[in-house]
């Protein structure tokens, strides 16, 4: 699926349709815990499906962003009525998913605490912490926003 949902055309200067294949610089790293019959993990082994193998992966930040997506999306979860069939309704559901966790919602591990005597901390999102608003957005600020396109 990976692989599919990644392939571009490679031209080859020959007529008829391009071959699909995938980029060079796509890597995707496998760890597996290898545990013994009372679950105690013996090893860790990493290896490389596609492209070259990444010596430590860290993969802590993706597991619990693929947690919190799992946790919001029901087409994410076994057995569920709110299936995609589509790659582009995929695509979509995935983007607002991850705008509202980077731009809506405040993360706990992010607070500042607050100037203000009423309230304790400040909410805080990770688009703020980038510096790319200074407070955190609402569905209506996100769906009315005025966008200029130029070319």
């Amino acid at each position: 699926m990976l692989t599919r949902a990644y392939r571009r055309p490679v031209p080859t200067g020959r007529r008829g349709r391009p071959p699909l294949r995938v980029p060079d610089g796509l890597a995707l790293t496998q760890t597996i815990k290898h545990r013994d019959e009372h679950g105690r993990l013996l090893e860790i082994e990493t290896r490389a499906t596609i492209g070259v193998l990444v010596p430590r992966p860290a993969t802590g930040h993706v597991e619990r962003l693929n947690g919190v997506l799992r946790d919001r999306l029901g087409c994410l979860t076994r057995k569920t009525h709110a299936f995609a069939k589509l790659a582009e309704t995929w695509d979509a559901l995935l983007g607002l998913a991850v705008f509202e966790h980077n731009w809506l919602r405040p993360h706990p591990a992010l607070r500042h605490p607050s100037g203000t005597p009423a309230r304790r901390y400040d909410p805080y999102t990770p688009a703020m912490a980038l510096g790319l608003t200074d407070h955190p957005w609402t569905w209506t600020e996100f769906l009315t926003m005025q966008v200029s396109i130029s070319f």
